[in-house]
């Protein structure tokens, strides 16, 4: 290798530390297809996913089989049925889906099992669960269709899995679930991952997503985004499926689901360490939302620094000064209240930008409200071609230093600043590279 390209891989992991920290110790709920299992970049996934484990991610796997299990139908001359988006599953039809749902188990516990020297698997050792964690019931008579052994999620086995995960190994769930009374069902595999992340209450429910699309889905949705953007263009099948499932995770628990698309090499990798990813992030709005301030915010943001200002941790805004600088400010909001703030005063010239006026309020803190202000000012702050964020604080010190900030000097202040500077607080000036 050469000398620049050993530089970029430093540059690389001194980039994904912090995302490694984050990620350490979560839960993610991983979906991938049949059809990603047979392509050519499988093993690829695989040693992307083995990577997760080894840095310390729960990993729950969930496969599909729609191929295989055509194949297999095939070669039985048997003629697949579908009703509703879902196949009719009658008794030789099971016995395809339980032979190839059997055959990728082993194959998937195998490529995860590979530890051979000069690859990517190399000492990985990953130990992988797998058995009847999914309970699941007839899907029954719909619309007057019989769809025999197709299944529903009837319920997830939790505590079997946590023990799983907790003793450092990574759960494979099939596309298969069992009942009470010893049947066998076919199941949605995007129902069993869902479902699973939501039991589990899962940090991130992953969808690799085989749609090809004209245009991607754009980088971040809300709930609220998603059905006018059904509406307004024509997405593949498999996309509004999986929008469902984000959507109905979300709305049981889960915090973040990611639709990421299969077919791009080191795509999980890409999507979580790195800072603007390749996926579509979706989340949950309304109750609590990040967004750019508006004049009628003055009020709740006044509200919200006047302890601090009180305290002498803010410097002190009127509310003409505020109603004239509120385009800079972004807001949290939670149920109708301004729970956060942060303001960014660029100095397009210096190529700085000043993180200013960040508030918390006392019953919201702790839950990393400051680190999406942060990163919305940083992302803002790039748009404008700034090169470095830098910040006065007089009693937060640690917390902008923990989050990349080094001490500066007023010298390295833009000229109208330094001007400005306000001896009697002694305000300790802090610096970023964005």
């Amino acid at each position: 290798m050469t000398k620049k390209s050993d530089q970029h891989i430093v540059s690389w992991f001194r980039n994904a530390a912090p995302y490694i920290n984050q990620h350490r110790g979560k839960t993610f709920v991983v979906f991938f297809s049949g059809t990603a299992i047979a392509s050519e970049g499988f093993d690829e996934l695989i040693n992307d996913l083995a990577l997760l484990h080894s840095l310390g991610i729960k990993l729950v796997l969930v496969y599909g089989a729609r191929p295989q299990i055509e194949s297999r139908l095939k070669l039985e001359n048997i003629k697949p049925k579908y009703a509703q988006g879902l196949r009719i599953t009658d008794e030789k039809s099971l016995d395809a889906v339980i032979e190839a749902a059997g055959r990728l188990r082993v194959l998937i516990e195998a490529k995860l099992t590979t530890s051979m020297e000069n690859t990517p698997m190399s000492g990985s050792r990953i130990r992988v669960a797998s058995g009847n964690f999914i309970v699941a019931r007839p899907l029954g008579v719909k619309d007057g269709i019989d769809f025999g052994h197709t299944g529903e999620v009837r319920r997830v086995e939790v505590k079997a899995i946590q023990q799983q995960l907790e003793s450092g190994q990574c759960v494979l769930l099939s596309p298969l679930g069992y009942s009470p009374t010893g049947e066998v069902f076919n199941l949605s595999a995007e129902e069993v991952a869902t479902a699973t992340a939501c039991a589990l209450h899962a940090d991130k429910l992953i969808l690799l997503n085989d749609g090809q699309l004209n245009r991607p889905l754009p980088a971040q949705l809300t709930l609220s985004e998603i059905a006018p953007l059904v509406k307004r263009r024509k997405l593949p099948d498999i996309t509004l499926l999986h929008l469902h499932n984000a959507q109905d995770a979300i709305l049981n628990g889960v915090p973040r689901c990611h639709i990421i698309n299969r077919s791009i090499d080191g795509g999980l990798l890409q999507e979580f360490f790195t800072r603007d990813g390749v996926g579509t992030l979706i989340s949950a709005d309304g109750y609590e939302g990040l967004r750019l301030a508006e004049t009628d915010d003055v009020a709740g943001i006044l509200a919200l620094i006047k302890p601090l200002e009180e305290k002498g941790k803010l410097v002190r805004r009127s509310r003409e000064q505020l109603e004239l600088e509120i385009s800079h400010f972004f807001v949290i909001e939670r149920d109708g209240m301004i729970i956060g703030c942060a303001a960014l005063y660029p100095f397009k010239k210096e190529k700085l930008g000043e993180l200013s006026c960040m508030a918390i309020h006392t019953d919201y803190r702790g839950d990393n409200r400051g680190d999406v202000l942060l990163d919305a000012i940083e992302k803002r702050a790039r748009t404008l071609g700034l090169k470095k964020l830098f910040v006065l604080s007089t009693q937060a010190m640690h917390w902008f230093r923990e989050r990349g900030f080094a001490v500066g000097k007023i010298s390295e202040l833009p000229v109208k600043k330094a001007k400005l500077y306000n001896y009697q607080r002694k305000s300790k000036i802090f610096f970023k590279n964005i």
